[in-house]
């Protein structure tokens, strides 16, 4: 690692990734992940990614996002999204992505709760693993990004609302540097990992946002929470929930309560699904309600749902004969730093993409497989806007502002790291008492 760079990534999820690979290969970047790269998200993304089937799909595929977000998107981030979603599929496949087909060779679609018609492709039920995977081989082939797991993020190099580059933390030797940049992209995930039952991996604990909170950068919404209504149920505590896709619902999978009779309509919003299973699960006083997949053709399911399936199967349970236990998690942070359509923050410098950001696309609740769109989308857009306006960073102003850092303050970073977690229930917390 260097000691300055063009740009500064943190996280190698697909926002993360597109964002590097958009950049021009003038611009040297430097791409950081808490983790390894594969514990980003992105690579657990069952259900698929949404891309508008044709014009006339239009006005439906907005309705249909606007209505899961209860109204509160930003209609100028949705048009954009949907508008600009079969040039991100199309980019995808260039880049080799496997998405299903029919027998004509046309592109496959499903469709999942909220949805109003089929308009979802997908890769089996890992469509986020193939999509980050090629986007990975391909940034680790550039040589302009040098990319760094095990890499945590502490801090951002600031001054008069002006950022300059980020305090990292060397997670194997435990060493902590300041690495200057003239841009900051901020692409490091949500915040499940702040909560007790998440589909999330435990290291996306939401640091960038509370460093976003802490450094006076606009944060929109950190109460807009989703839940994902059916996860596999396990007496298990501290474990990431596995998640049943809502693919598998999208194509016939129906709810039953504890006496196996249905109680509600799977494909309505994820929001209102998982209200109707709380509400059952305390009417029957269970844990947990049953998913039924056996009125899907078993072809079907074997060929779409392969992970799923043997998952389930370790777990004891045999979805073609039997149901399975399901119950909601928390999924999905809408909530962000707020950012605008080019990906910039309200801090010069200094851009946000991904689950990190907020540009409303989503509204109060996100319409499900709209996820991996709006991050390819809005960071390749980052890039292009850094690329279009890119002017090197002052390296006395930068210089100033890393001296006014005590680096003894990240000295422990697992501690620092907690205090951003209780930043952020705070916050939450206050904003669900309004």
């Amino acid at each position: 690692m260097k000691n300055s760079y063009d740009v500064i990534i943190i996280g190698a999820g697909v926002a993360g990734l597109n964002c590097a690979l958009n950049l021009p290969r003038s611009l040297s970047v430097l791409l950081v992940c808490k983790d390894v790269p594969e514990k980003s998200d992105s690579y657990l993304a069952q259900g698929g990614i949404c891309r508008m089937q044709g014009d006339a799909d239009f006005e439906s595929y907005f309705e249909d996002t606007m209505r899961a977000g209860h109204y509160e998107n930003n209609p100028e981030a949705v048009t954009c999204m949907i508008k600009e979603s079969p040039g991100v599929i199309d980019g995808l496949i260039r880049l080799g992505v496997d998405f299903a087909r029919n027998p004509d060779g046309s592109l496959a679609a499903t469709r999942e709760g909220g949805h109003s018609k089929k308009r979802i492709c997908y890769h089996e039920d890992c469509t986020g693993k193939e999509i980050t995977a090629k986007l990975m081989e391909f940034v680790s082939g550039l040589e302009n990004v040098e990319i760094c797991p095990e890499t945590t993020l502490l801090d951002l190099i600031t001054r008069k609302n002006e950022c300059f580059g980020a305090v990292l933390s060397d997670n194997k030797i435990k060493a902590v540097s300041t690495v200057f940049a003239s841009y900051t992209v901020l692409a490091c995930g949500g915040i499940g990992g702040i909560f007790e039952h998440s589909t999330n991996f435990r290291i996306l604990t939401g640091d960038g946002v509370a460093i976003c909170l802490k450094r006076g950068v606009a944060v929109d919404n950190i109460d807009y929470i989703q839940i994902h209504p059916t996860t596999l149920y396990t007496p298990q505590k501290g474990v990431r929930s596995f998640l049943i896709s809502e693919s598998v619902r999208g194509e016939g999978a129906v709810l039953r309560d504890k006496n196996f009779n249905r109680f509600t309509d799977e494909l309505r919003p994820r929001d209102v699904v998982t209200a109707e299973i709380l509400k059952q699960m305390e009417k029957d006083g269970t844990p947990h309600v049953w998913l039924d997949m056996r009125g899907i053709d078993p072809g079907e399911v074997r060929s779409h749902f392969p992970s799923i399936v043997e998952h389930c199967k370790k777990e004891g349970y045999d979805v073609f004969t039997e149901c399975i236990p399901v119950v909601p998690a928390q999924h999905y942070f809408m909530g962000g730093v707020r950012s605008g359509l080019q990906g910039q923050t309200t801090m010069a410098r200094l851009y946000a993409v991904g689950e990190t950001c907020c540009n409303g696309v989503h509204g109060a609740n996100r319409l499900a497989s709209n996820s991996l769109l709006e991050s390819l989308l809005f960071a390749q857009r980052a890039a292009a806007d850094i690329a279009g306006n890119f002017e090197a960073y002052s390296k006395p102003d930068a210089e100033y502002a890393a001296d006014k850092l005590d680096l003894t303050y990240y000295a422990e970073p697992e501690k620092l790291l907690g205090e951003y977690k209780r930043l952020l229930l705070e916050k939450i917390g206050e904003k669900k008492n309004v």
